[in-house]
């Protein structure tokens, strides 16, 4: 508008003056020197420590933070640089503006910080200036590292893991949720035992947590013990052993179970013949025949326990010759059900008789005929079950299918890697001991694994890790659709991380920043 009437504005123009020190033009500050002189002048990190030492522990990797808190932290990490800047001394009388790491060598015992400090100096001026702090890393091991190597057996507190079965899938499925949770991460050594796992801490509390964790994944039941190790008449100090016994319900998935008389009543005549189709902190139960299920915790199975009437190690394998479903899509826990008629005979028994098993299923959503299906012989079994004896002129059905069979498409890939992997405890195993066998084990975890590929629900809470040893070919891509077995995709595996494969990608990077 200014332009429009013939006026015209002044630009307005910043002021220079001459260093008092080195003449040279500068903007005006408070000081009339410019930065060159005033830093000349001035060191505002005089006072501030320029070298420290700090404690490190090789075994746990840890920090002292004295007195006697050790800190975990990796190199270059967050945890360590506030760490770091923590241990200097007089950082109060400075603003900090700035921190990062310069990188060195893993193997030089040297951590090497830069910092950028401000401070107002000479009437109101601010002056920011930067500086190098090197840490000497002295390598030193903590309390309970040192007990370790003095001794391994010196331990505060064992928890020893059982369950009365004949196999381990129930432990191969609790260590990765160890493993996911990092429970046993104060464990100070694991051990395999028999029917169960033994782990050692150096800490009752540590021990106390462990057992909480378990109790809120299984249905467990525990008691403890303690045992005096020394006691000083002096300072009335008295030094203990605890030991945490906790048994996990012998229940497993895809158990068939007679429940007693007196559940079933509470449970409003659910079974009595159920299927066990998932085990957590609570027992899922379920009625194939009329598609009724219930939920027991810990505390209503130990009140009236009872046992698996078959184990899964007894299924059979049939043939399906028809399904007719009779219901519509249920769902029970999450999963889905339909009940369905269906015709089935033995594998077994092709060629030798014409044995016909018309049966009621709850697997109609997944059975087609022609398709195998694993279930439980009732026709030809020999149980001798006490509760089963209660329930007179009871009508046992003569087959219960648990699960659909991919065995004959397993053969056409057997010896084949996974494209994924899982991690294991670092445990300790005594092949010299009563009851270990290898190649039992060895079949065990490898239909825990085919477990994992058939139900999405159990891999849930899992981890699993892309295995990088896997190459795709060519047989196997060109597998028929109606071929194809359970597998897991790929959005569902996480990235193996190595340290080695980090260090190589970050050589362009030379620091971190907080």
């Amino acid at each position: 508008m200014e332009q429009d009437s013939g006026m015209f504005t002044v630009q307005s123009t910043i002021g220079s003056v001459l260093c008092c020190k080195c003449g040279i033009l500068m903007q005006p500050n408070a000081a009339n020197m410019c930065a060159k002189c005033l830093r000349s002048e001035i060191d505002i990190t005089e006072g501030l420590q320029k070298s420290v030492t700090i404690i490190h522990c090789p075994e746990c990797d840890t920090y002292l933070q004295p007195p006697r808190t050790w800190i975990k932290a990796n190199l270059e990490s967050k945890e360590l640089l506030t760490f770091c800047v923590k241990k200097l001394k007089n950082l109060n009388t400075v603003r900090l503006v700035h921190a990062e790491f310069i990188w060195t060598e893993p193997h030089s015992k040297r951590i090497k910080v830069k910092l950028k400090v401000q401070k107002e100096v000479l009437n109101g001026a601010v002056l920011e200036q930067a500086f190098t702090v090197e840490y000497t890393v002295l390598d030193q091991m903590c309390d309970s590292c040192s007990r370790v190597q003095a001794n391994p057996d010196q331990w505060v507190a064992a928890v020893q893991l059982r369950q009365h079965v004949s196999h381990r899938r129930t432990f191969f499925y609790l260590e990765q949720l160890i493993l996911k949770h990092d429970a046993a991460k104060h464990a100070i050594r694991i051990q395999q035992m028999d029917q169960g796992i033994d782990f050692f801490f150096g800490k009752r509390s540590h021990a106390l947590k462990f057992v909480d964790f378990v109790g809120k994944v299984s249905p467990v039941r525990s008691r403890n013990d303690k045992q005096l190790v020394s006691f000083d008449s002096k300072s009335n100090d008295y030094n203990y052993k605890y030991t945490f016994s906790v048994e996990i319900s012998p229940v497993c998935r895809e158990d068939l179970i007679c429940l007693p008389p007196k559940l079933v009543n509470s449970l409003g005549n659910l079974g009595p013949i159920v299927l066990c189709t998932k085990v957590t902190n609570s027992i899922a139960l379920l009625d194939p025949f009329t598609l009724r299920h219930c939920f027991l915790d810990a505390d209503q199975y130990w009140r009236t326990s009872f046992k698996a009437l078959l184990s899964s190690r007894q299924l059979v394998e049939y043939v399906v010759l028809d399904v007719e479903p009779v219901s519509s899509e249920v769902t029970v826990g999450g999963s889905r059900y339909i009940l369905a008629d269906a015709q089935v005979a033995r594998v077994s028994d092709f060629g030798k008789n014409d044995t016909i098993f018309n049966v009621r299923t709850h697997l109609g959503h997944i059975l087609n005929p022609g398709d195998n299906a694993l279930g439980y012989d009732l026709y030809s079994a020999n149980s001798n079950d006490i509760e089963l004896d209660k329930y007179k002129g009871f009508s046992i059905p003569d087959v219960i299918l648990v699960k659909k069979s991919y065995e004959e498409r397993r053969q056409k890939k057997r010896g084949k890697a996974r494209t994924w992997k899982l991690k294991s405890l670092n445990m300790e195993v005594d092949s010299t001991a009563r009851g270990y066998n290898e190649e039992k084990i060895s079949s065990e975890y490898e239909q825990f694994l085919r477990d994992l590929e058939e139900n999405p629900d159990m891999r849930f809470n899992l981890s699993l890790y892309r295995n990088k040893e896997y190459q795709p070919s060519e047989m196997a891509s060109s597998v028929a659709d109606g071929d194809e077995l359970p597998s897991i995709p790929l959005d569902e595996l996480l990235a193996d991380l190595d340290l080695s494969d980090v260090e190589s990608n970050g050589d362009d990077d030379d620091s971190m920043t907080e």
